[in-house]
């Protein structure tokens, strides 16, 4: 059976299909680092991600380009500001970004990672051809497309183009022939980075440069490639206008098959902005969180849904987040054996290969299941988070589609955390537990007072008293410390 992904462009869920089996050639709109990048930038990228991972594991051949506007208008006008060299600004931030998403979040490298700047030529030639058919003329600050002559203009985003005329303007520097018209390429000012061009020196306009390069990189024969992505708040104008650019030219449009869009991210309920006092870079947030919680925590959430990010819900995640390393952990203490290295390989990889989905209920197959319905992360989380008893190269595959990749760190025993007035809220629960005063734990530190517990409960066991060992088990849960049987003993944790 083939995975199921909404699509922006038809507005429905359609089987995925791609276009030149089993290739699969995705294109992401990136990163514009002409300021820290944030939270909300990360969320995009790190579905994309999954969904590449996905593919990959279910044998498609993935070519997954994202791109880097490194020039704008911000990077330029903060350069004059601040007396920096525009590019200097751009790598900056881009380096920063670069190392917490690579490095940090785990996500994959790209296979391609275009720079604007770097496909001048291509982004040129787009526009000549586009001047030759009609769809685009000069003007006195520049090159504009034609919007009107594109009888299209609109489907993505589900717009009325008359609707948009009434509510579109032109800027006091903008010499275009109608509102809704957009810069392909704009003359430089003085002091500004510019580069050669038919009409006058200058840079590309922000739409233009996705087109060229997708096209350059993915489609070259104009045929269209299979994924555009990005986020929501991209659909119009600028994935609608790289329609427009794009298509015209094109003899076998559309430009993609599928438009998948991930959903925006809120904090506390707020949109972030630095005037609400709620913007944090995205460097400085994973120094405060496990990027691997994070990561967790927008598995939880679908990707075409808003999502609300607070520090309770991180928090939350991060619980997750150790059940997963406890399970990796118990997995790689009691590894399954005489196990068919087979049956852990999941679904049929081949895409236009059939399977029976009752031949298999392997862990495997049900994160296979979830991920087919519209890269639903939050069952497949769920599968992963019950998972016991079962094979750690499966459990350790699972983990990987979705980016939660364990280390050697997953064998590391958490440090157990227990608060100064531990001792004061368990004796009164002990009190409660044996009928009696509990014994004396004069001196004793809270981790040696937890010991002294099991060990009660240890006696308890053997005498078969299980009611007390109920009891004793249920006094410490009480008290914040989760206790876990099994054959080699008894151990303990804080929390869940």
């Amino acid at each position: 059976m083939a995975p199921r992904f909404y699509n922006t462009r038809t507005r429905s869920i359609e089987e995925f299909s791609p276009l030149k089996p089993p290739r699969v050639r995705i294109y992401v709109c990136g990163l514009t680092p002409s300021a820290e990048a944030h939270l909300g930038h990360a969320r995009s990228f790190l579905f994309f991600d999954v969904l590449r991972r996905y593919l990959k594991f279910r044998g498609y051949d993935v070519t997954y380009v994202q791109n880097v506007t490194d020039i704008d208008d911000r990077s330029i006008n903060r350069a004059k500001e601040t007396g920096e060299n525009w590019y200097d600004i751009v790598t900056g931030y881009y380096t920063s970004f670069k190392r917490s998403l690579h490095e940090r979040l785990g996500v994959l490298p790209f296979d391609e990672e275009p720079y604007a700047t770097k496909f001048i030529p291509q982004i040129v030639a787009m526009i000549e051809r586009l001047i030759e058919k009609g769809y685009a003329y000069v003007s006195q600050d520049g090159v504009y497309y034609r919007v009107s002559k594109f009888a299209r203009y609109g489907q993505l985003s589900n717009r009325n183009i008359d609707e948009l005329e009434a509510g579109a303007r032109i800027e006091v520097d903008e010499f275009k022939d109608d509102p809704l018209d957009f810069a392909l390429w704009k003359f430089a000012k003085p002091g500004e980075p510019k580069w050669p061009s038919p009409w006058g020196e200058g840079r590309p306009g922000w739409h233009i440069e996705c087109s060229a390069m997708s096209q350059q990189l993915l489609d070259p024969q104009g045929e269209g490639f299979d994924i555009h992505g990005g986020g929501a708040d991209l659909i119009f104008p600028h994935h609608e206008n790289e329609i427009a650019q794009s298509e015209p030219l094109m003899p076998h449009p559309p430009m993609a098959n599928f438009w998948m869009h991930g959903g925006l991210l809120l904090f506390d309920n707020q949109k972030m902005s630095k005037s609400l006092g709620n913007f944090e870079p995205l460097s400085e947030l994973l120094d405060r969180h496990d990027p691997q919680a994070i990561r967790l925590l927008f598995l939880q959430t679908g990707y075409r849904k808003v999502m609300n990010f607070t520090e309770e819900s991180v928090n939350a995640a991060a619980t997750a987040l150790e059940r997963l390393k406890r399970t990796y952990r118990e997995l790689t203490r009691h590894p399954e054996v005489s196990k068919d290295p087979e049956e852990s390989k999941g679904p049929t990889r081949h895409p236009e290969a059939s399977k029976d989905p009752e031949e298999s209920k392997g862990l495997l197959d049900r994160l296979t299941t979830a991920l087919d319905d519209d890269m639903n992360t939050a069952v497949a989380l769920a599968e992963l988070l019950s998972y016991r008893g079962g094979s750690r190269d499966e459990f350790t595959q699972a983990l990987d589609i979705v980016g939660l990749t364990p280390s050697d760190a997953w064998l590391e025993e958490p440090k157990r955390a227990l608060p100064d007035d531990f001792l004061q809220k368990l004796l009164p629960e002990l009190r409660e537990a044996l009928g009696e005063a509990p014994p004396s734990f004069n001196g004793a530190t809270p981790e040696e007072a937890v010991r002294r517990v099991i060990e009660l409960r240890t006696q308890a066991r053997a005498n078969k008293d299980w009611a007390s060992s109920d009891r004793l088990r249920d006094a410490l849960a009480r008290c914040g410390v989760t206790v876990k049987d099994s054959k080699e003993g008894t151990t303990w944790s804080v929390g869940a």
